[in-house]
This record gives structure tokens, C-alpha cells and sequence, in this order.
């Protein structure tokens, strides 16, 4: 017919704008942040100095890295009103829905919130990322029926976490499984969430706002939720010895199974590698049959996925259990994955701004033609 259009639907292959922050490059098979593989990112650095990398540009150089860190810890602390207004929240509500509107706070106590220079949007960044793991932290106290624990200033990013979560610091080796996944989900092009969060700041609207947006879309289970659905779905196999024949059945009456296949990656996430060795690495420290048991499970499931249809696990597979096996709560886990993608958004925004163009495509109409109203 003359009048077919093409329609991409959930913009599948289009190309939407220009980006410099990072890319899946097929021909290494690696996801890059600013040109640097990210597995060699998340080997051979803190995850403070991939966050300087993602807004910035380049890895900091000591004084840099000082600078950047002494801003951050500035910037510790959230307010005593927020605080009231969380203790008040919903403890039933996911950790997700009090962070959206815990951010949103946040957002509408800033005084700067319209200030939209590039200054005035790394001042921002760096306070949402120095404040939401507060906030995530917060939360889980309150719904646990615990007062929350401030943060210290001479700790470390990914230690402040665990001290205001705990009031204790683990052993280093979770320590770097934890900033191991905070480098792998700290940013990946235009994935939903940030594609929300640009098309937000494209109307020149602020960039909480736009955060906000982002937090919503990576609450669904499609995207950022899918870390959360890994660990409910290990539970529910229950043993290794279930694990191959609750694939097969799962395989044969469709059931959605989360933590495989991608939209990006044909031949597997390359993050999974790294991750899944920093998994390996945290059931070696744990040492329970517990975690032996996660382990065996996965890789069970992971070899019957592949061997029965070719599709290879994603980050979210390996992240999911080495998060529960760190002693978080399983719907803590995309709370968590917000701390890190922080900066992936906060460097889309800035670059939306840079050179802003309003994001509005166009439909393709398939409802009833023109009529008129007829009233009897």
C-alpha cells in the first residue's frame, strides 16, 4: 500500500542524537566509558574515579581525584526535614517509589535547582550522588525500624554505604565486589532510564526532574528491576539440584525469565565476566553453603539458558546474588544500581544541555479516521 510507513517500534536501530560519554563497540565487544574498556575500569580503579571519568572527561590525576572526593564529602548529608518526611513514608512502598519521591525532596530544597550552567549542573550531579546513597541507606533503616546513621566524612564512598546500611564496614574483598558493580551499571548509552532522563532536559526542565523521570523508568522490571527478579527467581529454585530441570520447564511452558539477553549485546554482556568472578570472589569470602548454593544455581541455570537456546545471561544475573549475599535486602537492589547510573544521567543531562534540540518524535496514527458527531 501506498501509504505504509516504517515504524521502529520501542525506537529499535534509530539513532537519536550524538553522545561522547560511552558505546558498546562490537568489533572489542566491550561497553567503553569515554574510550577505556569498562571491565579494565572496574579492575583497575575506585569507582569516585570513574565517576570523575564519566563527567569529566578523562581519569582525575591525584590532585584531581583529591579535589573531586573532598567536594563529594562536602556534599554528605542529607536534611533534617527530609529525614522527618522519610520516617514518615510508606514502609510498605517499594525502596524505589520512597527514592523517586525522596529525590523529588530533594530537588525542591536545592536553591540552585534552576541554575542549568554546566557549573551549576556538575554542582548538582555531585550533590545527588553524594546524597541518594543516604537516602537508599535511610530508608532501609527506617523500614527495618532503625534510626538512620550519618554519614562519615573520612570514609570512602562505597564504605560510607556499608557504614550508614550497617554501621559497619566489610571485609575489602566486598568492598570491591560492591565498586566492581558500581562501575559496570554506572552508565550504558541510551538505555531507557536515560533516554527518559534526556528527553526530561530537553525541555529545559531541571535536572532533579529529570533524575526523577529516570528513577521511574529504571524501576521496571524490564530494566533496572530485572537485578531484584534474578534473586526472587534463584529463590524460588531453591537447590542446585532443581536448578537444571526449573530452567527446562520454564524453557517449555515460556515463562519470563529474568537476567538473560539484551538489546544491545548478540554474543553476551561483556560486563558479566567481570561481575561474575567478583561473584565468585564474594561466595569464596561468605563461605557459607548458602552462597555455595547461589553459585552452583546460577552457573546450573546460566549453562541449561545457553545450551537450550543461545542466549547468554546479562549484568543484572551475576549482581543480583553478589547484592544479597552483601547483606542487602533483594528490593534494595535497584536503589543501589540508582547510586551508580546517577552519574551515567547527570552526564547525559549536561550533554543534552550542551547542545539541546527538544526531543519530540513523531507517531504514526492507526486509530479511526475523521467523523463527525452525530447526536440523536
Amino acid at each position: 500500500m501506498s501509504n505504509m510507513v516504517n515504524v521502529s517500534y520501542g525506537l529499535a536501530g534509530v539513532l537519536a542524537d550524538d553522545t561522547a560519554i560511552s558505546k558498546v563497540m562490537p568489533e572489542i565487544n566491550s561497553l567503553t566509558y569515554r574510550g577505556y574498556k569498562v571491565q579494565d575500569l572496574a579492575a583497575q580503579c575506585r569507582f569516585e574515579e570513574v565517576a570523575y571519568l564519566i563527567w569529566n572527561g578523562e581519569l582525575p590525576n591525584a590532585a584531581q581525584f583529591e579535589a573531586f572526593n573532598t567536594v563529594e564529602k562536602k556534599e554528605r548529608g542529607i536534611s533534617g526535614d527530609l529525614l522527618t518526611v522519610m520516617e514518615k513514608f510508606n514502609k510498605k512502598a517499594h525502596p524505589m517509589d520512597t527514592l523517586r519521591t525522596a529525590l523529588s525532596f530533594l530537588g525542591q530544597e536545592d536553591e540552585t535547582t534552576e541554575d542549568s550552567s554546566p557549573e551549576g549542573l556538575m554542582e548538582k550531579s555531585i550533590r545527588m550522588y553524594a546524597r541518594i546513597p543516604e537516602i537508599v541507606a535511610a530508608d532501609f533503616r527506617f523500614r527495618n525500624g532503625k534510626e538512620p546513621i550519618a554519614p562519615k566524612k573520612d570514609l570512602a564512598f562505597s564504605e560510607n554505604f556499608f557504614h550508614m546500611c550497617f554501621g559497619k564496614i566489610p571485609a575489602s574483598e566486598v568492598i570491591k565486589c560492591f565498586e566492581i558493580s558500581m562501575t559496570l551499571y554506572a552508565e550504558h548509552s541510551f538505555n531507557a532510564s536515560t533516554f527518559t532522563a534526556r528527553t526530561i532536559a530537553s525541555s529545559t526542565s531541571d535536572i532533579y526532574s529529570a533524575v526523577t523521570g529516570a528513577i521511574g523508568s529504571l524501576k521496571g522490571p524490564l530494566h533496572g528491576g530485572a537485578n531484584e527478579a534474578v534473586m526472587h527467581m534463584l529463590k524460588e529454585v531453591g537447590s542446585p539440584e532443581a536448578a537444571k530441570a526449573w530452567m527446562l520447564d520454564a524453557l517449555a511452558t515460556k515463562k519470563k525469565i529474568m537476567g538473560f539477553g539484551h538489546r544491545v549485546y548478540r554474543s553476551g554482556d561483556s560486563r558479566v565476566p567481570t561481575m561474575t568472578e567478583a561473584f565468585k570472589k564474594m561466595v569464596d569470602v561468605i563461605g557459607t553453603a548458602e552462597a555455595k548454593n547461589y553459585w552452583e544455581m546460577s552457573r546450573i541455570l546460566d549453562d541449561t539458558m545457553v545450551a537450550e537456546k543461545g542466549i547468554y545471561p546479562n549484568l543484572d544475573f551475576p549482581a543480583g546474588p553478589a547484592y544479597y549475599l552483601m547483606g542487602f535486602e533483594i528490593p534494595m537492589f535497584t536503589p543501589i544500581f540508582v547510586m551508580s547510573r546517577i552519574t551515567g544521567w547527570a552526564a547525559h543531562v549536561m550533554e543534552q544541555l550542551a547542545n539541546n534540540k527538544l526531543i519530540r518524535p513523531l507517531s504514526n496514527y492507526v486509530g479511526v479516521g475523521q467523523r463527525q458527531i452525530n447526536r440523536v
